[in-house]
C-alpha cells in the first residue's frame, strides 16, 4: 500500500512555523510521509531543516502582502503567481491527500495551488483577528481552526472550530538544571527571562539593558535579544547571559525561568501558561502591527494569566515597577494559571486535522 503524503506550509515568523513543528512527529507515527513548501530563505527553512532534516523542504518563491503603499506591491503579485506555478509542480510530484497551513505570506501560493489541484487545505489561525494571508487563504480552504473562541465571530460558521492552544510535546522535557547551566549562573536568584520574538525587539531590549544594575540585585536575566544584537560589551556581566536566538535549547531556558517578559504571541504566550510561567507581556503596538499581539495580550490579562504594559506606556521607569508588579501578583497568576484549561496534545490535533483529507 503507497504511504500518504501531506504537505505542510507557513513561515516569515517563528509563530507561522511552530505548530508545525509541533505536529510533524505525530504525522511521521501516523505513517505519513511529509513535505514542507516554505520560502527560499525565510527562517522556516532554518527551522524546518533543522529540527527534521529527513522531511523534505522546498522552497519557492513568495512576495510580500502590504496594508501599506510600497512600489513592491507592484511587483510582488508576480512573485505569488510565480510560487502557485512552483507549488503546482509540488503538488503534482508529492501527490498530498491534504495540505495544512499555519499562514504567513508563503502559505498564500500553496493555497491557491492546492484549491486548483482539488486537495482539501486546512488552516490554522493562531490569533484573535485573522491575519491577512489567512484572510486570503480562507476561501481556497475546507477548513479552519483556531485557538480563540473569539476569532470565530470573524470566520464563516459552517467551517470554523475552536480547538484551545497546542502545545509541543518537547516544551514539556526541558530542564531547569541544565537551562541554569547553559547559562553559567551560579547563585540561586530568581531568573527572569526576556525575550522580543525570533527578530527580536530593540524597544525590549533597550529597557531591559537601562535597567540590569537595578535588576541584577533580585534577579539572574537569560536575554534572548535577536539576531545581531548581543552587546560584546555586556557578555561578561554576571548574571546576565545573552542569546540572539535559541531553538533547541529554549524548552531548557523557559524551565529555569521564574518570570517572563515577551511579546505577546499567541503561540509563544500560551507555552508559557503551559509551564505556568507568570509573565509580562508588552504587545507590538498599533503603529507596527494590526493590533493582534494587544488583542492577544488583554485577553491573558483578562484570565489573569499576565499582566500588560503597552509599548507606548513603556519607558525605563515603567518596564522596573511592571517587573515589580510581577513578582508581587506571582501567586495569583500562578492561581488563574492553574485552573486553565489543558492545552491541546500534537496527537490530538493531528486526528482534528485528518479529518479533511482526500
Amino acid at each position: 500500500m503507497k504511504q500518504k503524503s501531506i504537505i505542510l506550509t507557513g513561515g516569515g515568523t517563528a509563530g507561522h512555523v511552530s505548530l508545525n513543528q509541533a505536529i510533524i512527529p505525530s504525522l511521521l507515527k501516523e505513517g505519513y510521509d511529509v513535505h514542507y513548501i516554505g520560502s527560499h530563505d525565510g527562517i522556516e527553512k532554518e527551522l524546518i531543516t533543522g529540527s527534521f532534516p529527513d522531511v523534505p523542504y522546498h522552497g519557492i518563491s513568495s512576495g510580500k502582502l502590504r496594508r501599506y503603499f510600497s512600489m513592491k506591491n507592484f511587483t510582488d503579485p508576480f512573485k505569488v503567481l510565480a510560487g502557485i506555478l512552483q507549488a503546482q509542480s509540488i503538488i503534482r510530484k508529492v501527490k498530498p491527500t491534504m495540505i495544512f497551513s499555519k499562514g504567513g505570506f508563503v502559505s498564500v501560493p500553496v493555497v491557491i495551488a492546492a484549491k486548483m489541484a482539488k486537495i482539501p487545505v486546512v488552516i490554522h489561525e493562531s490569533d484573535v483577528t485573522p491575519g491577512l494571508a489567512n484572510k486570503i487563504a480562507l476561501p481556497f480552504a475546507s477548513h479552519v481552526f483556531t485557538i480563540f473562541e473569539d476569532t470565530l465571530k470573524y470566520l464563516p460558521s459552517e467551517k470554523a472550530t475552536c480547538t484551545g492552544s497546542i502545545v509541543r510535546q518537547e516544551l514539556f522535557e526541558g530542564k531547569k538544571d541544565r537551562g541554569l547551566r547553559k547559562c553559567g549562573f551560579e547563585d540561586d536568584k530568581q531568573v527572569l527571562l526576556v525575550m522580543g520574538g525570533s527578530q527580536g525587539s530593540v524597544v525590549l531590549n533597550n529597557a531591559l539593558r537601562s535597567n540590569l544594575p537595578e535588576l541584577l540585585v533580585n534577579f539572574n536575566i537569560i536575554h534572548l535579544c535577536g539576531k545581531g544584537n548581543v552587546d560584546q560589551t555586556l557578555t561578561s556581566l554576571k548574571g546576565y547571559k545573552q542569546f540572539d536566538y535559541v531553538t533547541n535549547d529554549l524548552s531548557d531556558l523557559l524551565h529555569a525561568s521564574d518570570y517572563i517578559v515577551s511579546r505577546a504571541g499567541s503561540n509563544s504566550i500560551y507555552e508559557f501558561l503551559a509551564l505556568k510561567k507568570p509573565m509580562l507581556l508588552i504587545p507590538l503596538s498599533a503603529a507596527k502591527s494590526r493590533g493582534d499581539q494587544i488583542l492577544n495580550a488583554n485577553i491573558f490579562e483578562k484570565q489573569g494569566f499576565a499582566l500588560v504594559l503597552q509599548e507606548e506606556e513603556l519607558t525605563k521607569n515603567t518596564f522596573l515597577k511592571s517587573i515589580q508588579r510581577l513578582v508581587d501578583q506571582n501567586p495569583k497568576i500562578i492561581q488563574s494559571m492553574t485552573n486553565a484549561e489543558s492545552p491541546k496534545t500534537p496527537d490530538e490535533m493531528v486526528k482534528l486535522i485528518l479529518q479533511y483529507e482526500k
